[in-house]
């Protein structure tokens, strides 16, 4: 068994905004640390209905030893120095003064690089809380609650999914309330404790940041029948319950059922970030588990594609007829094993699809279903994932629907490359409103 305490980011956010329910009503402004600390605190922001911005802090690493915090230095011009290792490894007065000037030049890019033309949310007279992913040697964080105190906050609240034990200590005075999910024994590293802690990108703290700011963002407390909402679900399937998230915009332009790959599930980082996209472009999404845990558990199902598209093919009859998603028109996003399920399902007679996104997809897996597919297709493949690439042109050969293959330059099978997940979310977003759009037309 595993040591991690949470999922992902995603995951360790949904939990620290349920424990943080106390500040609803309090005016609060949530600030998340850069970058990893944004995706956490965006979760919080929308478990508790409030504003997001970023509070940016540079650590002061040691020259000869660059992952040894000497301290920290954030906007408003606030240092905090920790003494403790100033006093262990001594450095010049011209050393410490190189590294804080690259540190204040990469801190003042930043703040400009996520904000953009945003102006920073006003803190005077509300609680701050100050969101990171986790809390290491405090430096950081610290210097984060002076940065927001100094620009009027009124109280600081300072909030982390996971901590080492008498983590509190070094933090007195700091902020007003301490919060913390887990103190471990044993903690060494912030992604010890995390079953997924992949490096979030400036793009991806960028959209959270856009998407919390859109107008008419949706609230929590809107429900069902309501004309939008956003909200953990079960989907009945064969007496069985699979978890999702569905999120629908106002007047959204038509929903998009994901099916996760081999190995993943509604908590795919990739998918998630795809699905902000498509919201922020005013499409609906459908999160949810192909399988139960016990299912996952055997790899037989796992790339069981009939049974997987079944449960795609569920999952969209069973959200159609949710009032939330009355008279929509529906797209399917598959990734890897789940994009075969899709375009098998897409075969099928019996239900309405109008557009089907694969990204790094095995449509192969399809087998001889491929011609019979109606819906229009999108086929994303990175152009340095060779083997996928060549099953991709050789089942666009077979499909006899609307289609197209596009090639994100330079990506891998995962699309970690910079900016490559960003494409394939431009591409998706532009293929679902061409396609699920009322004035998109039927097929010929």
């Amino acid at each position: 068994m595993g040591t991690e305490l949470f999922a992902d980011r995603v995951d360790a956010g949904q939990r620290l905004g349920h424990r943080l329910e106390h500040l609803r009503g309090e005016n609060v402004v949530v600030l998340g640390l850069p970058r990893g600390g944004v995706v956490v605190a965006a979760e919080v922001a929308r478990a508790l209905d409030a504003p997001l911005d970023v509070v940016v802090v540079r650590k002061l690493g040691v020259l000869s030893q660059p992952e040894l915090a000497m301290g920290a230095i954030g906007e408003g011009g606030v240092r905090v120095v920790n003494d403790a290792v100033m006093r262990a490894v001594p450095m010049a007065v011209g050393e410490v003064r190189l590294v804080e000037e690259r540190e204040r030049a990469e801190l003042e890019r930043r703040a400009h690089r996520f904000r953009r033309d945003r102006a920073r949310v006003a803190l005077e007279g509300c609680t701050a809380l100050v969101v990171d992913d986790g809390l290491a040697t405090g430096s950081t964080a610290k210097a984060a609650c002076q940065v927001v105190r100094l620009q009027g906050a009124a109280r600081v609240v300072l909030a982390v999914p996971v901590a080492p034990p008498r983590w509190e200590r070094g933090l007195a005075g700091v902020a007003d309330e301490l919060v913390c999910l887990e103190t471990p024994p044993g903690f060494y590293a912030i992604g010890q404790w995390y079953d997924d802690f992949t490096q979030v990108s400036d793009e991806e703290v960028l959209q959270c940041l856009e998407q919390a700011g859109r107008p008419g963002r949706v609230r929590p407390e809107d429900g069902a029948g309501s004309p939008g909402c956003d909200r953990d679900v079960e989907i009945p399937v064969g007496g069985r319950h699979l978890p999702g998230r569905l999120t629908i915009p106002r007047q959204a332009a038509g929903v998009v059922v994901f099916a996760h790959g081999s190995g993943s599930s509604r908590l795919s980082p990739r998918n998630r970030l795809v699905a902000k996209a498509l919201n922020a472009a005013g499409l609906g999404t459908l999160l949810f588990d192909l399988l139960t845990e016990d299912e996952a558990g055997d790899r037989t199902n796992v790339f069981d594609i009939e049974l997987l598209a079944g449960r795609l093919i569920d999952a969209t009859r069973w959200l159609a007829t949710r009032p939330e998603a009355a008279d929509a028109r529906f797209g399917w996003f598959g990734a890897s094993t789940g994009a075969a399920a899709a375009l098998w399902a897409a075969a099928d007679a019996g239900i309405e699809v109008s557009a089907v996104v694969s990204r790094g997809g095995r449509p192969d897996l399809a087998g001889p279903r491929l011609s019979a597919v109606r819906a229009a297709t999108l086929l994303i493949v990175g152009s340095e994932d060779v083997t996928v690439l060549a099953l991709n042109r050789a089942a666009e050969a077979r499909l006899r629907c609307p289609h197209h293959l596009a090639l994100v330059a330079g990506a891998g099978h995962l699309f970690e490359e910079p900016g490559a997940l960003d494409q394939v979310a431009g591409l998706a977003a532009d293929w679902f409103i061409a396609h699920l759009a009322p004035h998109a037309s039927a097929e010929a």
